[in-house]
């Protein structure tokens, strides 16, 4: 059991660090301005996507190891051979996709380092961060099906991921925005604001795609029926998990249609210091639904979906 819990933390650990990553990059590219990719905040975005990027290494290689110990039976990690480790990297789907995530990310760190341009770099590390996310749906329930059932449900699994990647991600721009000091070239708060009342498209999308992939999901992994929801473990957590996104939705409208064009209007007025104190808030705890979420995910991950 104490394995249990070790690789759904580790599960959750990684899903934070990855979805975070994907989505601050992301939000750098359809967000910010030419200009502002190159001002003090993108610096942090960036520096915060580099070390997201060589904390998933990390977290990768432990969760690697936890799951040969648990796979070979050994008693302790002492026992564990290099025969152990490259059974399950070449020879497994869920190995390969590590291997592609560890290139992924090791192109990011590369690249959060470089001296490119602004707008190439966060293009380069969306697409990395993206590809390295995406291969967490090999160590998941998206890939326990085979031919083209498995491709579909594989193509779901990850649409779902890049969607809650592009919503966890945009909560922490927007939280760093908030928190951000006023420098001389910068005006963080008045980036919070038209960013912030500009995501109306990106956010309807993020959430379209997570509800049509969510259903799909569902109908692959369970079928057509309501009854695990309430028989299993699998789906009384699924229950929790949709509660806690439901929670997630009515924040998000809030930010939308009442606190982001409160701090527009604050703004205009010269009064901004209540404004985004309430915005801030509303989005920490939007994000603190969002940890629960990926939680649940984490945990659903390792769960038989007939089990009791």
């Amino acid at each position: 059991m104490a394995g249990d819990w070790l690789t759904i933390v580790l599960r959750l650990a990684l899903y934070l660090d990855l979805a975070a990553a994907f989505g601050v990059a992301m939000f750098g590219l359809y967000a910010l301005g030419n200009d502002e990719r190159s001002a003090t905040i993108s610096r942090r975005y960036r520096v915060l996507i580099g070390a997201s990027a060589a904390i998933g290494i990390a977290l990768s290689m432990w969760g690697m190891t936890v799951m040969a110990k648990a796979m070979s039976g050994a008693q302790s990690y002492a026992e564990l051979s290099t025969h152990v480790f490259d059974m399950l990297i070449t020879g497994t789907h869920m190995g390969i996709a590590w291997c592609i995530r560890i290139l992924a990310l090791l192109v990011c760190v590369l690249v959060a380092m470089l001296k490119l341009n602004a707008t190439l770099r966060f293009a380069v590390m969306a697409l990395s961060t993206g590809v390295a996310l995406a291969t967490l749906a090999w160590a998941g329930h998206g890939a326990m099906d085979d031919g083209v059932r498995g491709y579909i449900h594989l193509a779901s699994d990850i649409t779902h991921l890049w969607a809650a990647g592009a919503w966890v991600g945009a909560l922490v721009a927007f939280l760093m925005l908030a928190s951000h000091k006023q420098d001389v070239a910068q005006d963080p708060v008045a980036v919070l604001s038209r960013t912030s009342n500009g995501f109306a498209r990106i956010g309807t999308a993020i959430v379209a795609a997570l509800v049509v992939s969510g259903i799909l999901n569902y109908l692959l992994i369970v079928g057509p029926s309501f009854d695990p929801l309430i028989s299993t473990l699998y789906g009384r957590l699924l229950m929790v998990k949709l509660l806690l996104f439901a929670g997630m939705l009515a924040l998000a409208a809030a930010n939308r249609y009442r606190l982001s064009p409160s701090l527009e209007a604050a703004l205009k007025a010269g009064n901004r210091a209540q404004a985004v104190i309430k915005l801030r808030q509303s989005l920490f705890t939007e994000a603190t639904l969002a940890v629960l979420v990926l939680a649940s995910v984490a945990w659903l991950g390792i769960l038989s979906p007939t089990g009791p």
